[in-house]
């Protein structure tokens, strides 16, 4: 009997293990290597209120040289916002905010002023942000523990469903990214390295090798010629299907960028994804799909 992997693709790779395998250990990525800097990492996060109601909420941290900033839309309308985006009230201020959108309250509290970060314009500790719709707990981004919670809200507040539909991350620096992906709510979170080796590095051709968890699971060779393309990877008992196309990168390298995406595949769909309908798609189902945009600097 074939097994599940082959049974979905002939070409997917079965990423089971966190070390490396005899099959990639000498892909395995150095330590001493350095990523590019993300400038913006956005979420699109699902709501599902217990009236059955779904609030879509996009959340963007971003920074540069000269300012930081944070900003949540609802839905598709940019005058339902709310923004922080002044450097210094960003990294000091604390408080809430109450707002309206598609006939719901929403309230939004947040405390920023000893969050820590690592390399990107995210926060990974010391923060909190939390969204309230109609009187509900909806999303929560932080290290807020249930006492907080607890402590500053009533106990007996509904807390809403939410799922993430999709993450988007923008690099610039050098061709190599590294960042983490969870892409099912019973799954771990996992780490994604893409590596774009080329002349500098002794090789003839532009080679792109993209590891999940230090192994190995792709590798285009002569990437200027296989500048777009799509392969299959299986973990955590899901089919994610990989795309990448480089193609600015060797034809419009003054002001393109390339565009890494993971997604989710659901049963036996196996349409391109790399097409207007996915941000349609990403409202109607909760599957996952990360990008990635990456410029590179000449």
């Amino acid at each position: 009997m074939r097994d599940i992997v082959s049974c979905f693709a002939e070409n997917a790779v079965d990423v089971s293990h966190s070390s490396c395998s005899s099959y990639s250990k000498s892909a395995c990525i150095s330590p001493t290597l350095i990523p590019s800097i993300q400038n913006s990492v956005s979420s699109l996060y699902k709501i599902l209120l217990s009236t059955k109601k779904q609030v879509l909420v996009s959340v963007t941290w971003c920074k540069n040289q000269t300012s930081q900033g944070l900003t949540i839309n609802f839905g598709n309308d940019p005058s339902s916002s709310f923004k922080l985006n002044n450097a210094r009230m960003f990294r000091k201020k604390k408080g809430s905010k109450l707002m309206e959108f598609d006939q719901s309250k929403i309230e939004v509290f947040w405390d920023l002023s000893s969050a820590k970060y690592d390399r990107g314009p995210e926060p990974v500790d010391n923060f909190y942000v939390l969204v309230m719709v109609d009187s509900e707990i909806g999303l929560v981004m932080g290290d807020i523990g249930a006492e907080t919670i607890t402590k500053r809200f009533k106990t007996s507040m509904p807390v809403a469903k939410v799922s993430l539909v999709s993450r988007q991350e923008h690099c610039s620096g050098n061709t190599l990214y590294a960042t983490k992906a969870q892409f099912c709510d019973s799954g771990i979170q996992h780490d994604i390295v893409i590596k774009c080796c080329g002349e500098n590095e002794g090789l003839k051709y532009p080679v792109l090798s993209v590891y999940v968890d230090k192994k190995m699971v792709i590798r285009v060779k002569r990437l200027q010629w296989n500048f777009r393309g799509n392969q299959s990877i299986f973990l955590d008992g899901l089919l994610v299907d990989m795309m990448w196309d480089v193609h600015d990168w060797f034809f419009n390298p003054a002001s393109g960028f390339a565009v890494f995406m993971f997604r989710t595949r659901s049963g036996m769909d196996n349409r391109l994804w790399l097409e207007e309908k996915t941000v349609q798609k990403e409202q109607e189902t909760v599957d996952f799909s990360l990008l990635i945009y990456a410029c590179k600097s000449l």
